[in-house]
């Protein structure tokens, strides 16, 4: 039995949510024949105001008027489904055969109370079946280790978080109850990306716990690109582009690539070029482009036609493709266009399902030049039944581009054809990524652009269509539709090196010399991936 006052420091302030004197790490056998209402008690006994925490998350004074967050977390509905198989138990971070994890009074270090005589020994249908040692540091201190920060020893966020949910899709609700308590006094939507991973994360098994019998009900998050202000959301894409290259060098590599195709062609067919874009730039990626043409040897195209995909309302999870309802790029793309003399005409398509798209709904004709750029959203098509990702290929293949673009990211699958725990530990990988390197681009400032990109990159922990798949699989799928991967010419290649030095050094490019594919790296760790395809 672990006291709970006895964990912390005494300069450290202590949580003021009502807590049990006493709390037992130690899990009790379960019935599997226990109703709905018998896991509801223990789950409310355990943490009567677990949502507090989300208060701050979202800094938000007004969250409770939400309909939403007035229902309790844990209703005996919400959770009846959730919680209905007990058969297999799942290891634990903070089992008994660990130091219980406590907060210091270091606002960004994670501390292990090591009192190795008071260790109990765990039960062993409570030990993991895999055979592995348990990830935590063995000297008693959960600080990420220098160096490498995708050093799993040093990413205790995950080792809270991923038990977590293994526990929800195992049904164990006593260790369910303990992560969330621990993730409840460690969570914070301010410090390292530990702390930041865990509120996220928290807020996304909470959320799912919530929805799991209605999957309707589900919700946006309050801090997102749809639901900020149109400065606020200008200013961050302007501000995140300029530190972090997570889009900035897909886009350049992009945008080369299009001079690269034009490059192929005689000059003096005076082809129009038509852009076609599925991407997630909103408008910022084109005026590096619109410049590049102005200097092209002859000038520019004798037009230039830029198509623009708008998600539809039923994608408005998908992490970075939406924006405010009153932002429009247009105008001022179109000014920049004419200040470098460049003949721009922009058509946006508003609630066309990818599915949907063709000749014929884009205008394209056989007299211009048509380029695909399709960038971090074709991984929200379906992959499994319907098959809507091999189903949109073809289409895009019975378009007859002169090229076909594609960066997106490069991870595997973390959508619902995998078990909830499994999907969710892919998802939480990459958002380390994401908020390990903002937290060094943004060199710890905490700013009102870094928490609405960080909001909206959270999406992914509960984004149904995050259906992402590795490079290799994205370059099986486009072969069999009719495709061939070339290599980006060697001036591509140089510029976004050129651009990548710009940013912090534990950013790298890496080239495929099989396919010629390009690979954004953030320490050590694929993020995506960029590729050139054309008609075979």
């Amino acid at each position: 039995m672990i006291k709970q006052g006895s964990l912390f420091l005494s300069s450290f302030p202590l949580n003021t949510t009502p807590v049990p004197e006493t709390m037992m790490f130690q899990e009790p056998d379960l019935d599997p024949d226990l109703n709905s209402g018998q896991l509801l008690e223990w789950l409310e006994d355990s943490m009567p105001d677990l949502p507090l925490i989300l208060d701050d998350l979202y800094c938000s004074a007004d969250i409770m008027d939400d309909p939403w967050w007035g229902l309790d977390p844990f209703d005996a509905n919400i959770i009846s489904t959730s919680f209905n198989s007990l058969d297999n138990l799942t290891s634990v971070v903070c089992s008994a055969t660990t130091s219980p994890v406590v907060i210091t009074d270091q606002p960004r270090q994670l501390s292990v109370v090591a009192d190795l005589s008071k260790k109990r020994k765990a039960p062993n249908d409570h030990m993991p079946q895999t055979g592995k040692k348990s990830s935590v540091n063995k000297k008693g201190t959960g600080k990420p280790t220098k160096g490498d920060g995708n050093n799993k020893d040093g990413r205790w966020a995950e080792q809270l978080l991923n038990p977590c949910a293994a526990a929800i899709t195992a049904g164990n609700v006593t260790r369910v109850q303990h992560l969330l308590f621990v993730l409840q006094e460690l969570a914070s939507p301010t410090g390292d990306a530990n702390y930041r991973l865990a509120a996220h994360g928290m807020q996304a098994l909470l959320r799912h716990l919530s929805t799991t019998s209605s999957p309707a009900k589900a919700v946006t998050p309050a801090i997102t690109f749809a639901t900020s202000k149109p400065s606020l959301f200008k200013r961050a894409l302007i501000n995140f582009n300029d530190i972090n290259p997570w889009f900035t060098v897909p886009n350049n590599i992009a945008n080369n690539a299009i001079l690269q195709v034009l490059s192929e062609q005689d000059y003096g067919s005076c082809r129009t070029l038509h852009v076609l874009d599925i991407g997630v730039s909103h408008g910022f990626q084109w005026p590096t482009l619109l410049e590049a043409l102005s200097r092209r040897p002859g000038g520019p195209p004798p037009l230039v036609r830029l198509t623009v995909v708008q998600p539809t309302h039923d994608d408005h999870q998908i992490p970075f493709a939406n924006c405010p309802p009153d932002y429009d790029f247009t105008s001022n793309i179109l000014r920049f266009a004419k200040d470098v003399n460049v003949n721009l005409q922009i058509n946006k398509l508003d609630n066309c399902p990818l599915e949907n798209l063709n000749a014929q709904v884009i205008n394209s004709s056989v007299d211009e030049t048509l380029i695909i750029c399709g960038q971090f959203r074709l991984h929200s098509l379906n992959h499994t039944k319907p098959d809507n990702r091999a189903a949109f290929l073809k289409l895009m293949r019975n378009m007859e581009p002169k090229a076909v673009i594609l960066s997106d990211n490069n991870m595997d699958c973390s959508c619902s054809c995998s078990n909830f725990d499994s999907t969710f530990s892919q998802s939480l990988d990459y958002l380390w990524s994401f908020l390990d390197s903002t937290s060094v681009a943004f060199k710890g400032r905490e700013t009102e652009e870094r928490t609405l990109v960080e909001g909206e990159a959270a999406k992914a922990l509960i984004n149904p269509c995050e259906m992402n798949e590795k490079k290799e699989k994205w370059a099986e799928r486009m072969t069999g539709v009719g495709f061939v991967e070339h290599a980006f010419a060697d001036s591509v290649v140089d510029q976004a090196r050129a651009l990548l030095k710009k940013y912090d050094s534990h950013w790298e490019m890496r080239v495929e010399d099989k396919d010629g594919s390009i690979g954004l790296w953030w320490k050590g760790q694929p993020v995506s991936f960029s590729s050139l395809w054309k008609l075979a």
